[in-house]
């Protein structure tokens, strides 16, 4: 049994909030979190409750004590039972926020919101246990357990879709988008986007869920390479996320996306005007920020060598990110393509060594790369693999003369086939059957008139 409380309820909220940093703070709340006095089940010691549970969950997360937090995670539940169950929701969802800031594992965060989930099936609380599903979605997601993220996703979404729960629906379909996404599959990704912003036009969208939609949106944008609409996307995220105060994290991914499609699009000249916005400025000293100019300015030098050197030096603001890494792979196949192009421009024949060491890359790199070109049609040339060489060809420079000579020929026949036509008589003829047509018509018309006007008298003599 718990400690009874020696402090008058009523006026332990502002005691308890003053003193919030204190050493003692940690087991205070803890003894106001477990009394099971009655006389503290009333509407001021259940915020009183709550309040507690708030602070000790900052504190611990704080001292980064992971064996409190998930003790506290068990002392909280006798005290679900006398909250409501959308106040319940709310306080968990604060609480596993608190344990993924702590330096909690994720193995260790998976195992907590499962044993979550089975106190929630046991007590009923479908709400609650649909959000804890969600985020066991996301945990498996952040581990890569994609095959039994998409199993769990899709099992919840059968149940959502009949209790017709728009909040949680909007994040689940998000969540489906990602995982598709990682997954490589693009149209399945796009569908799962659009079924969260459907679900999400029927409902006030909390501004965090608002700036993950768009978020996703501006990555589905950059792989299918619109990379206007894909910025704007990132732009209206960086602004939820940065409007919060609370996620500068994915703010900075936010911003770090905006001036990659900047890149993408050869909009470089751009970059200096995103990053004297007001909204920007106290992120400019950041590395991330500072790896992405480096990129910028070694596209635009077209040097290909410093390209490299940028993404080595920046490994740790590359590596952990999939989908700046891809893209980055792509500019720099990019630039390969470019540079090659251009030292092969006054050659006719040249050996694939030569070219190696004009580039300074070694030979298979350079000789993958050719043959890709090819196949491509981004090179008109052979490899000789004989000789180890390239035989480059000229373009053809296609003659309009043959085909202007062909449209103008049947331009003719077509003429002389109408005179012909006219010297037949076949246009007068088409005149004069044209002129009977339409004086048939006219006569049936009339005989139709004169009918009507013989039955109108008859019916006005039998009257």
């Amino acid at each position: 049994m718990a400690e009874a409380m020696d402090v008058d309820v009523h006026h332990f909220l502002e005691d308890m909030l003053a003193n919030a940093e204190d050493a003692k703070s940690v087991e205070m709340f803890r003894k106001v979190i477990l009394c099971t006095d009655p006389g503290h089940d009333d509407l001021t010691g259940i915020k009183v409750k709550e309040a507690a549970v708030s602070k000790l969950g900052n504190l611990l997360v704080e001292k980064g004590d992971i064996a409190g937090i998930k003790q506290l995670l068990l002392d909280v539940r006798p005290f679900f039972q006398i909250i409501a169950k959308s106040k319940t929701a709310k306080i968990v969802k604060a609480l596993f926020h608190a344990v993924s800031r702590s330096g909690v594992s994720k193995e260790d965060q998976v195992v907590l919101v499962e044993e979550f989930i089975n106190w929630s099936r046991e007590e009923k609380r479908s709400f609650l246990r649909h959000r804890l599903q969600t985020r066991l979605g996301e945990l498996r997601f952040e581990l890569e357990l994609y095959t039994e993220a998409l199993a769990g996703v899709n099992a919840l979404l059968r149940e959502v879709r009949k209790l017709d729960d728009k909040s949680t629906l909007v994040d689940v379909h998000l969540l489906e988008s990602r995982i598709y996404y990682a997954l490589k599959n693009q149209s399945k990704a796009k569908a799962g986007l659009i079924a969260a912003r459907t679900a999400a036009h029927s409902i006030y969208v909390a501004p965090l869920t608002q700036a993950e939609i768009d978020m996703q949106s501006g990555i589905i944008g950059a792989e299918e390479k619109e990379y206007k609409v894909a910025y704007s996307y990132f732009f209206e995220a960086f602004e939820g996320f940065n409007g919060t105060g609370e996620h500068r994290e994915a703010a900075e991914f936010a911003l770090k996306y905006m001036l990659m499609t900047k890149i993408l699009d050869e909009s470089l000249n751009d970059i200096t005007q995103i990053l004297q916005q007001k909204s920007v400025l106290k992120y400019r000293d950041l590395i991330t920020v500072k790896a992405m100019k480096d990129i910028a300015a070694a596209h635009k030098g077209r040097d290909l060598h410093r390209f490299k050197e940028v993404r080595t030096e920046y490994a740790s603001v590359f590596d952990n990110d999939p989908i700046a890494e891809a893209h980055l792979e792509d500019m720099y196949h990019s630039l390969l393509e470019r540079h090659l192009l251009r030292v092969i421009e006054p050659y006719e024949r040249v050996e694939i060594t030569h070219l190696a060491k004009l580039i300074s890359l070694d030979d298979k790199t350079i000789e993958a790369k050719l043959s890709q070109m090819i196949l491509d049609e981004k090179l008109h040339g052979i490899l000789d693999q004989a000789n180890r060489c390239l035989i480059v060809y000229q373009e053809d420079t296609r003659d309009s003369l043959y085909p202007d000579a062909l449209e103008t020929l049947e331009n003719v026949h077509k003429v002389i086939d109408a005179l012909f036509d006219k010297c037949a008589g076949k246009f007068i003829k088409k005149e004069e059957e044209k002129d009977k047509k339409e004086k048939d018509e006219k006569k049936d018309e009339k005989g139709d008139d004169s009918k009507k006007a013989d039955e109108t008298k008859a019916a006005d003599e039998k009257k």
